[in-house]
């Protein structure tokens, strides 16, 4: 499928590995020329080649903070007006509600909360005058399913699908788009890293915890970072112009209702 995509600019926030990368790859793959943004100079640049090298379009590499106002002045100073934005950020790590005191609470929120919506209020003007604009979200799951040690993260990114529920109906009549999309269990290392920390507080191997995980998702499977992509790459297109303020989980089935 043609996703009317070809030329198009497209910035995608902590894309030099996971599902920003896949998001990444899908849109160069689409036509789109490409910044991406890491913190880790090499594994970005790594990244920056394969993108540049497999799909022949222009791809920047910026390694900033995205949370830091230096970190977005950056990206936008390579891609002052781009077409699409596909936020993302690290979650807050696992941690008791109890545990957590106000400088974690605030950076959490500034994460995954703040950074979206002030990289939001930049772009949006330009898309609104060209009458085209796509913003994805990554959120997460937890959004809808609450999971244990991860309330900030829940609450952050909930918070922003709150936020801009609202704003998406505004930005509907100029043709800009905002979606949301949720992963479940997805193939990444901070999935590993939830194995290897399951492992040893029950004393099973990695395989037995991977193996147990994947058996609670209905597709008996994790998801991938390229069919995540894919997806993201799909609402960025123009075949995606009458969805907005959706929430998309890719969860293989995990969360479990029918609304």
């Amino acid at each position: 499928m043609d996703l009317g995509l070809k030329g198009k600019k497209a910035i995608i926030c902590a894309s030099s590995r996971g599902l920003g990368k896949g998001c990444a790859e899908a849109l160069a793959e689409a036509g789109c020329d490409i910044v991406l943004n890491g913190r880790n100079e090499t594994v970005l640049e790594e990244t920056r080649t394969l993108l540049q090298n497999r799909f022949g379009v222009s791809v920047a590499a910026i390694a900033a903070d995205v949370s830091t106002r230096e970190g977005q002045e950056a990206l936008l100073a390579a891609c002052p007006d781009p077409d699409i934005l596909v936020n993302n950020n690290g979650g807050p790590p696992r941690r008791d509600y109890s545990e957590l005191d106000r400088a974690a609470l605030m950076e959490g929120v500034v994460q995954n909360f703040v950074t979206p919506i002030e990289l939001i209020q930049v772009v949006v003007p330009g898309m609104k005058e060209r009458g085209f604009g796509r913003i994805v979200n990554i959120t997460s799951l937890s959004v809808k399913m609450p999971i244990e040690g991860l309330d900030l993260s829940s609450g952050a990114r909930a918070g922003l699908t709150a936020f801009l529920a609202g704003v998406c109906r505004q930005l509907a009549p100029h043709g800009v788009t905002v979606n949301n999309l949720l992963p479940g269990k997805m193939d990444t290392d901070r999935l590993k890293g939830g194995f290897e920390r399951a492992a040893q507080q029950s004393g099973k191997s990695i395989e037995d915890v991977r193996a147990a995980q994947a058996a609670e998702i209905p597709a008996r499977r994790f998801g991938s970072a390229e069919e995540f992509g894919q997806t993201c790459a799909f609402l960025c297109s123009r075949h995606a112009g009458y969805i907005t303020g959706q929430n998309i989980l890719m969860d293989g089935g995990l969360y479990p209702a029918a609304f």
